[in-house]
């Protein structure tokens, strides 16, 4: 199974409009992030986990010929706003594609985006199949996803283990009983937003007590703002078998 960071940052991620700070204006590409959003490619199934606004520029960068199922973890816009991009993989693919989401996640969906859920359809929309996930495992063309429910303040989000594999974003607490689902994992990815604490995201040092307790052979963070410091230096000061994430990353797990 190959994993590829599609995006690692925020919508405060680089560069940022109008900061002349150090990271937003780095020539190093890893400190030039898109929004947050990985693709799994397994043999069951090509996957991606989340499409924010960046998603186009991120399939195109990324060349993802085949898309099988986009997974959302909440329904916050820089995790949303690229589903109208899916059509493309309509038109090549002739099929629809699945998407997995909860209850609430999809409604905001189709608020957000009405013209594809009325009837009857415009010609050349997204074609879209939804399926509804909670706090249980669901299987996509065979492939066991195992939801593990977290908290953004006091939004609900569901990161997912995928074999060996597991991706947390947009948390700032997880439950002992959520993060018992994590461990075992050879690879864990977990939001890190800054070095500074925050109301609703992890920081650094919280992240990192996250991943000792996880005790994946390798753990990445990502979500990252520019706050979070020049990914070089960061790198330096990481132990071993933690990274910051960037995009582009791909790993086989």
């Amino acid at each position: 199974m190959k994993i590829t960071f599609l995006g690692t940052g925020t919508s405060q991620g680089v560069p940022f409009i109008g900061c002349d700070c150090a990271v937003c204006t780095s020539a190093d590409k890893h400190d030039n992030r898109l929004r947050s959003s990985i693709w799994i490619d397994a043999p069951e199934a090509s996957i991606v986990i989340d499409c924010g606004p960046d998603f186009r520029c991120q399939a195109l960068r990324a060349n993802i010929r085949d898309l099988d199922a986009v997974v959302f973890t909440h329904g916050h816009k820089d995790h949303t706003a690229g589903l109208d991009d899916v059509r493309a993989y309509n038109y090549h693919h002739n099929k629809a594609i699945e998407v997995y989401a909860t209850e609430p996640t999809q409604e905001i969906l189709k608020r957000e985006f009405q013209y594809v859920f009325q009837y009857p359809n415009y010609p050349g929309i997204p074609q879209i199949n939804l399926n509804t996930i909670a706090n249980e495992p669901f299987y996509i063309n065979g492939l066991a996803i195992i939801p593990i429910r977290v908290l953004h303040l006091k939004l609900e989000v569901f990161g997912f283990r995928i074999g060996d594999f597991t991706y947390i974003t947009d948390a700032n607490y997880i439950a002992p009983e959520e993060l018992d689902k994590a461990k075992g994992s050879k690879v864990f990815v977990l939001n890190a937003l800054r070095q500074q604490e925050h109301v609703s995201h992890y920081n650094l040092k919280e992240a990192m007590e996250i991943a000792r307790e996880v005790g994946a052979e390798q753990s990445y963070f990502t979500h990252i703002s520019h706050q979070l410091g020049l990914h070089a230096e960061v790198e330096r000061i990481l132990p071993e078998g933690m990274h910051l994430a960037y995009d582009g990353l791909t790993l086989d797990v």
